[in-house]
């Protein structure tokens, strides 16, 4: 029987590929978790899936993409695409967020959501990452992962549609990142959504 990941164990992967897939492996078992959670826990486990996905895709988006852009032939309509289906996918997570897992129409969205992220990820797996890992060095995969669990520490923590880009990120994630953390240690002190 395989054991499931968590995130805090992702960070051993060394290699940005399997670091990747690994956090795509611990986003699908976070999907079920939330999807599988009585009411009065499905807060706290959407909580934690929002975290996941807000810090995975900003570190995409300052580490992977750019990097994919640069080394590889037709990178630049490669990342395009992926960046176009996370926009979609924040801004579903964001009027998620938003709502709460006690709205009506949570878990329609949450079905709908999970479709998103699932072939927003299964086609980095099939495009993205195998042509990645062709055209770099393992030594450059290790400086990336490196960079990735990095940007991941101090990304914000809730979805910013609209800040796909490295620039973007770097500019306004930052300040993002801290009012989202700020919010978050607020949420969690008073024990709700604010």
């Amino acid at each position: 029987m395989t054991q499931k990941r968590t995130a805090p164990e992702l960070m051993d992967e060394t290699d940005v590929i399997d670091l990747l897939l690994a956090q795509h492996a611990v986003i699908r078992d976070m999907f079920d978790e939330v999807e599988q959670a009585p009411p009065d826990k499905r807060g706290e486990a959407f909580t934690r899936l929002v975290r996941m996905l807000a810090v995975h895709e900003t570190a995409e988006e300052e580490v992977v993409h750019p990097y994919a852009r640069r080394k590889l032939d037709g990178g630049a309509g490669v990342v395009e695409d992926r960046l176009a289906e996370e926009n979609q996918a924040k801004r579903l997570l964001m009027e998620m967020d938003k709502a709460g897992p006690d709205s009506p129409d949570f878990m329609e969205k949450l079905a709908l959501l999970r479709g998103a992220v699932t072939a927003h990820a299964r086609s980095e797996e099939r495009y993205e990452f195998p042509r990645f890992r062709a055209h770099t060095t393992l030594a450059e995969r290790r400086v990336l992962a490196a960079a990735v669990k990095a940007a991941e520490a101090i990304g914000p923590t809730h979805p910013h549609p609209g800040t796909e880009s490295v620039t973007k990120n770097l500019l306004i994630g930052t300040p993002v990142a801290m009012m989202d953390r700020a919010r978050d240690v607020i949420r969690q002190a008073i024990g709700k959504r604010v």
